[in-house]
């Protein structure tokens, strides 16, 4: 059997590069196909360069680092991708992954991290930390996400099986494209985080600088609170604005290697964690690490993290949602 996997983009090693990468472990026969690719993370996922084609988007000017700039071409990039030579495909999607073309003689099962974020439930909030709400840059992207919504639904008809993340998930799928998904929990090595029972005087949070992670919003609440120390591990668009928002108390470390992340998740008081995320899949290894969670109370936290045992929930209100 001929197996094709394919996943939105390869530029960083996240959640979602994490579970796709487990699934390469279970196929590791299969082609690979994603719109653009880091080399960089190919070898940090130890995938080689060779099993992997890239759509015409990684050849396009800053295709490899501004590809979002090239939102109106990803259809069009993930419906380039000739597949007929495969028996089964399963793509690993939380953008258009899942929109790759099948025929009849094909399976297609989709592992759906979500539904299109920011044309779907972060849509107005997207539009609005982006400063799109008015003028002619505004009407460009808003025509661009309204034609996304509609081929994001007809995309659904060509997944034969969907996966999903969380019971959270499963029930966004079926509101945004009225399927039943199976929820598959995505695979964590807790067994290599070290439990630490005496811990250290400091909060961390970890994840992509990424608008709706909401790390501003932790580093401004520990820029209120002077006494406290607070930790960020993590890099992307976001890394200049908390860093202004940062005070003496915070420490902004950027990326870091998988073992200066496990010793700084093994030896914080708790862990903060304030987006509504999909799953979450750092919030649990913190807790192998015996590192308790302050977590925003709606999305995935809520099937991964247990109140007043294992952490304690924050409500919209407290976070002026």
């Amino acid at each position: 059997m001929k197996i094709a996997l394919v996943q939105d983009w390869l530029t960083e090693f996240g959640g979602a590069e994490k579970v796709f990468r487990s699934i390469y472990d279970i196929y590791p026969d299969a082609d690979i196909y994603t719109l653009v690719y880091n080399p960089e993370v190919l070898e940090k996922m130890k995938i080689s360069e060779d099993r992997v084609t890239a759509s015409f988007i990684q050849r396009l000017p800053f295709g490899k680092t501004k590809y979002r700039n090239y939102l109106p071409f990803f259809t069009k990039a993930i419906e380039s991708f000739d597949l007929s030579q495969y028996d089964l495909i399963i793509s690993s999607s939380y953008s258009v992954a899942k929109g790759i073309l099948a025929n009849s003689s094909q399976v297609h099962i989709c592992y759906c991290h979500s539904p299109v974020r920011y044309a779907w439930d972060l849509y107005h909030q997207y539009l609005n930390e982006a400063g799109l709400k008015k003028g002619l840059k505004s009407i460009i992207v808003k025509y661009y996400l309204h034609r996304l919504r509609i081929w994001d639904v007809i995309s659904t008809y060509r997944v034969d099986y969907f996966i999903c993340n969380s019971n959270y998930i499963k029930n966004r799928i079926a509101k945004v494209y009225r399927r039943t998904a199976k929820v598959i929990y995505p695979p964590v090595s807790v067994e290599q985080f070290p439990f630490v029972s005496k811990k250290e005087d400091y909060f961390i949070t970890c994840s992509r600088l990424v608008p709706y992670k909401r790390v501003d919003l932790i580093v401004q609440a520990f820029s209120l609170l002077p006494h406290l120390k607070l930790k960020v591990i993590g890099d992307g668009p976001e890394m200049a604005k908390i860093k202004l928002l940062g005070r003496s108390n915070i420490e902004i470390l950027g990326y870091q290697e998988d073992n200066v992340l496990k010793r700084e998740l093994s030896n914080a008081r708790a862990f903060v964690f304030a987006a509504e995320e999909d799953f979450g899949i750092i919030p649990i290894e913190a807790q192998a690490c015996g590192t308790p969670i302050i977590a925003f109370g709606k999305g995935g936290a809520l099937e991964t993290v247990i109140e007043n045992e294992t952490g304690v929930f924050l409500t919209s209100r407290l976070l002026n949602l």
